[in-house]
């Protein structure tokens, strides 16, 4: 394997407590420090911070009292189609939070109460023609600023206290490739980072950063081709139409000035090349820097290193999942990062690849990941027609793009785990050459069951850097949510069917739990306002992963509302 590493409507509230809660301190500036810090009762960011540990040091909620925990407030977005899937953030007592069509909600964290809210026109026409519409994951927050991508192709600037428009930028021709924004910008060092949706588009799938002041364009990374060097591995010109977005958003490294960001995979996405994929098929060669955890200069936007954890990925595994756990372990600085495929790649910082380690049980796309120089043992590569055995995991993949959680309380990293496969049949299409409004897929999927006849979920603790498990909890159906721990020994876990559990971090004991009505696909955080803490959690199904779960599963998934969806906040009775 090739790597290279080198620091080369109005909305509706609904108010449950009991109490008056306390009003949201007075602003203070967000900047790169500030973020970086972490901040006790905040979540400033994505990931909460930089180092994307997805944890919370507050503890006033913990596993003695968690039982007493019930709904405080409610805020219901309205037009919620294909459910909810943000993650919210908060800064000095005000929440922010996106719903579909890239709505932006400015909360009291207390009480629910609406700030502001700001609802982008957009081209409906458009929207209906994009498979992935219109679901947004999120919002980034400096500079007294929101920032917010769009379904068309735009990146927003909102003011912190009005949610009046600052600046936009339009960064993608969206009316023709229907490509636009889904996923969270990431703000640092007075620039916008965001990276375009998915990898099935015939693009080249670029990562933008712009003047988080200005809103003009600083610089623009193809993610396809982006180099001479990443030409060379994509034969007959496929690199013009290669896919690649770097659709979640990453993190950024301040003692390197490094953004790390995460690639999706090449389109098509299935190939019909068989072992001969260097050479043949409809994209030959690597195909860099698809399915690759890539450094960029911050300020330049210049290729520092990468890895491509998947060359020439053939099985839709890529590694735009934004999970980037920066850990300082025996004097090393280590960076641990979740692929789709259900394999977890631990770099050193300073000096490329460390481990790899798996998670999920049913995987055969290889037959092992060498942990050390990152090869790919045995990996299967398709001829066109039916795939046999089936696929493992299915393209949702052993992990969804949301996120896990390590507690440095513990020294454990919480992972949901996907259990499923999917039958594959291989199509012989002919190369695109032009960019195009269409899907690139190249295959026919349908889920299946692991060669056990089952389809489960679990939430595993696990040793980061080494895999090691301490324990794990299993459930019926894939879990889709993100996963909180806190330093009140708990994990929360948002599951599919839409109870919100929690569990003693140590022992994986579950302490309480509660319905919130309807299906998780989206985040959860903990934050703090006036000395009390909530957690505050999406709910709302819908989606390409979630529409397979009524077909496959039935049960309460049959009358699971596809287009509805709610923030439901808790404190202590």
């Amino acid at each position: 394997m090739k790597r290279q590493w080198g620091y080369y409507s109005l909305p509706v509230v609904v108010a449950i407590s009991a109490t008056l809660a306390a009003r949201p301190a007075s602003a203070q500036s967000v900047d790169t420090a500030r973020i970086e810090a972490g901040g006790q009762n905040d979540w400033l960011t994505y990931h909460g911070s930089y180092k994307s540990y997805h944890y919370s040091p507050l503890s006033q909620i913990n596993s003695s009292n968690v039982g007493n925990l019930s709904v405080a407030w409610i805020h219901i977005p309205g037009r919620s189609t294909r459910g909810l899937q943000s993650m919210p953030l908060v800064a000095d007592g005000v929440l922010y939070y996106t719903g579909s069509y890239s709505r932006v909600f400015a909360l009291n964290g207390a009480t629910g109460e609406v700030i502001w809210s700001y609802f982008p026109e957009l081209d409906e026409a458009l929207i209906a023609r994009q498979t992935h519409s219109p679901y947004n994951r999120g919002v980034a927050i400096g500079e007294g600023k929101v920032y917010v991508g769009t379904v068309d192709g735009r990146l927003i600037a909102l003011n912190m206290k009005t949610g009046k428009v600052e600046w936009e930028n339009k960064l993608l021709d969206s009316e023709k490739l229907t490509v636009g924004f889904t996923g969270a910008p990431l703000y640092a060092k007075g620039t916008v980072i965001i990276g375009a949706q998915g990898g099935e588009w015939p693009g080249r799938g670029p990562i933008f950063a712009v003047d988080a002041a200005t809103g003009k364009k600083k610089w623009e990374f193809l993610t396809v081709a982006g180099t001479d060097e990443a030409m060379k591995t994509w034969g007959n010109e496929s690199w013009r139409t290669g896919g690649g977005g770097g659709w979640m958003p990453g993190t950024y490294d301040s003692e390197t000035n490094t953004v790390w960001w995460g690639t999706a995979n090449p389109a098509p996405l299935y190939d019909w090349s068989g072992n001969d994929y260097k050479t043949q098929g409809a994209r030959p060669g690597d195909n860099l820097y698809t399915s690759s955890v890539i450094g960029l200069d911050i300020d330049t936007g210049k290729l520092k290193f990468y890895h491509q954890e998947l060359p020439h990925d053939a099985w839709d595994f890529d590694s735009a999942v934004g999970e980037f756990v920066m850990l300082e372990r025996d004097g090393q600085k280590l960076v641990v990062h979740p692929n789709k495929s259900g394999y977890v790649f631990v770099y050193d910082r300073n000096a490329g690849l460390k481990n790899v380690w798996r998670l999920v049980e049913n995987s055969n796309f290889v037959k092992n990941i060498d942990p050390k120089t990152g090869e790919l043992i045995g990996r299967r590569d398709f001829t066109a027609g039916k795939v046999d055995p089936p696929l493992c995991p299915y393209i949702g993949g052993g992990f969804s793009w949301n996120s896990g959680s390590y507690n440095p309380k513990t020294g454990l990293y919480y992972k949901l785990g996907q259990e499923w496969c999917m039958n594959l049949t291989v199509m012989k299409t002919t190369p695109v050459t032009v960019p195009q409004a269409q899907l690139n897929i190249g295959a026919d999927f349908k889920l299946a069951p692991t060669p056990s006849g089952d389809i489960y979920g679990h939430l595993d603790a696990r040793d980061p850097v080494t895999g090691a498990k301490k324990w794990e909890v299993r459930y019926p159906e894939p879990p889709l949510g993100s996963v909180l721990s806190t330093a009140g020994n708990l994990v929360f876990v948002p599951d599919s069917r839409g109870i919100l559990h929690a569990y003693d971090a140590e022992t994986g004991t579950e302490l309480w739990n509660h319905s919130d009505g309807t299906g998780h696909q989206g985040g959860i955080i903990s934050y703090d306002v006036g000395g009390k803490q909530y957690i505050a959690v999406t709910a709302g199904f819908g989606g390409m992963l979630s529409d397979d779960y009524a077909p496959t599963f039935g049960g309460v998934y049959k009358s699971m509302p596809r287009d509805d969806g709610a923030l439901i906040v808790y404190s202590l009775r």
